[in-house]
């Protein structure tokens, strides 16, 4: 009897796990709160803030346009007679209180949007890696559009990466404004999460935003939802703005376009080695272009990307799996929390090359430390490889796994008087089964306070070997070649796309869209018919 109670339980708690939730009873979900881990210390945020301000008003950046230059010197800046426009703190202390904040980062998908609100997580993909890794005969070869698309496919039904950043330049597109264009197009026909993506001159995001209108359903329907946000790379660090990417963010924010304003110097190349200075120069820089984008449209909704990497000093490679890595991007989203803005920053870039064990160190505690600092999104926090310069599929399916487990740390645990559990101890130990498999807050529990792996191995060892010993990269293999098969997503109606392909030069093939497209052949023979 006993053996078959303990059968019984056992089926009762799989076919819980099997059961759908409801995403508010999910053991997490996207924007769980962080900022639990604090590595400064007030004393040191007051003077690294205080360092932020002296070098803005005393400093400030060189290589402003001319748009730039007029609006922050009528402002009450200085243009400087070394060329150097300087920001008084005034007017910095004054932007930074009346910023956008607690607004929304909008998705194709409503349940995919995310509230930039206090200190909410987001964890999603970003990156220019120009190669994809053969995990199997571990060679590196050229990035495409292709595989942009099949990542966006990927990423679609990852529960726990809630964005997707274009993490790979698609080294297929040789003319830029192609690039660029398809590049977008790519990640809104491969999934409804928030997009980011970035363009290089003003004129490509002109043509762009005429796609995005049609996708949207008009302009207006756009500006009401922009789903699409500019990663704008628009200094050149150390302190000089980048001349073509200010142009791009000031058609960025006239075309309603959320914007994350990147600085991402390189201690010890391009920003101090001193990883406090490092954090200085970066929030300086990323404060600047809260300015500037707030003097061009008040309270535009904007991201200060505080983005400093780190260099290995022996050979001043980028270190992006490093412990200095870590604690650095922790500091910057401290900060972020300190002036109460919406921040962004970077974590899981393992410097391995494969999926190994050296990826999974690197990604675990970096990410865990980005997820518990404070910031509002944490970008390139799956797929990458190689300090950015690679990505493997199978990664965004492992890390994943690995994102969902971070997650649950951050929420943390919940003390009342349920969960402290007295009157379940006394169920089960005064007369009770003494164990807790089959008690009815276990139950209850299973799904609502545990994450799962999908990829990730808990069976014995008897189990592992009688399922063919596998191990996670060759499990991951298995769930990437499902969804790469059989996740053809319509985002684009047909209609739209075929209208689409008519005006721009889309150069996603009907072949690497085949399922669609036999939907829309279809189609077309109907119309033809009628």
């Amino acid at each position: 009897m006993a053996r078959a109670r303990r059968l019984g339980g056992r089926a009762a708690r799989k076919a819980l796990r099997a059961a759908p939730l409801k995403e508010e009873d999910k053991a997490v979900r996207p924007g769980m709160s962080g900022g639990r881990f604090e590595p400064l210390n007030p004393l040191q945020v007051q003077r690294i803030n205080e360092a932020v301000m002296d070098v803005l008003e005393n400093i400030g950046l060189s290589q402003a346009i001319p748009s730039c230059i007029e609006l922050v010197t009528n402002a009450g800046g200085n243009y400087t007679s070394e060329g150097r426009l300087t920001f008084p703190r005034s007017l910095v202390e004054d932007t930074i209180a009346d910023a956008c904040r607690d607004f929304v980062l909008h998705a194709r998908d409503p349940k995919h949007d995310m509230e930039l609100t206090g200190n909410r997580i987001y964890f999603g993909t970003a990156g220019a890696a120009v190669h994809i890794v053969d995990v199997d005969t571990r060679e590196y070869r050229e990035s495409t559009l292709k595989d942009l698309y099949d990542i966006a496919r990927i990423v679609d039904v990852m529960e726990h990466i809630h964005f997707f950043q274009r993490p790979i330049v698609c080294r297929d597109m040789e003319i830029p404004y192609e690039l660029d264009f398809n590049t977008c197009y790519a990640c809104v026909a491969g999934t409804t999460k928030h997009i980011g993506t970035s363009w290089v001159l003003p004129e490509h995001l002109d043509e762009t935003m005429k796609m995005l209108h049609l996708v949207a359903g008009g302009e207006d329907a756009w500006r009401a939802r922009p789903f699409v946000s500019c990663s704008s790379c628009f200094v050149v660090p150390p302190m000089r703005f980048a001349e073509d990417a200010c142009d791009v963010l000031e058609t960025t924010v006239r075309a309603g376009m959320p914007i994350l304003l990147l600085a991402a110097g390189q201690a010890g190349a391009t920003s101090p080695a001193s990883l406090a200075g490092s954090v200085v120069q970066e929030v300086a820089e990323t404060l600047a272009g809260l300015v500037y984008v707030n003097l061009i449209e008040r309270k535009h909704p904007a991201m200060i990307g505080v983005w400093p990497f780190v260099s290995d000093l022996r050979t001043g490679a980028m270190s992006g799996g490093s412990g200095e890595q870590a604690i650095l991007m922790a500091a910057c989203g401290q900060m972020g929390r300190y002036y109460d803005l919406p921040t962004a920053i970077a974590a899981g870039m393992a410097d391995s090359k494969l999926p190994d064990a050296q990826s999974g160190f690197e990604k675990g505690y970096t990410t865990s430390l980005a997820g518990h600092c404070g910031a509002n999104m944490v970008y390139e926090s799956a797929g990458m490889h190689a300090s950015l310069l690679g990505v493997s599929l199978e990664s965004f399916i492992i890390d994943n796994d690995m994102l969902g487990a971070v997650n649950r740390t951050v929420r943390g645990i919940e003390v009342n008087e349920d969960t402290v559990s007295i009157e379940v101890m006394r169920d089960v130990c005064i007369g009770g089964p003494t164990h807790y498999l089959g008690h009815d807050q276990t139950m209850n529990l299973m799904q609502k306070d545990y994450v799962y792996p999908e990829v990730g191995d808990r069976t014995s060892p008897k189990e592992w070997a009688e399922l063919g010993s596998t191990n996670v990269i060759e499990k991951a293999q298995l769930k990437l070649r499902e969804i790469l098969s059989g996740h053809y997503p319509r985002y684009i109606d047909d209609a739209t796309d075929m209208m689409l392909r008519d005006q721009f030069p889309v150069r996603l093939s009907r072949q690497d869209m085949r399922r669609r497209w036999v939907i829309i052949r279809s189609w077309i023979a109907e119309q033809r018919r009628i």
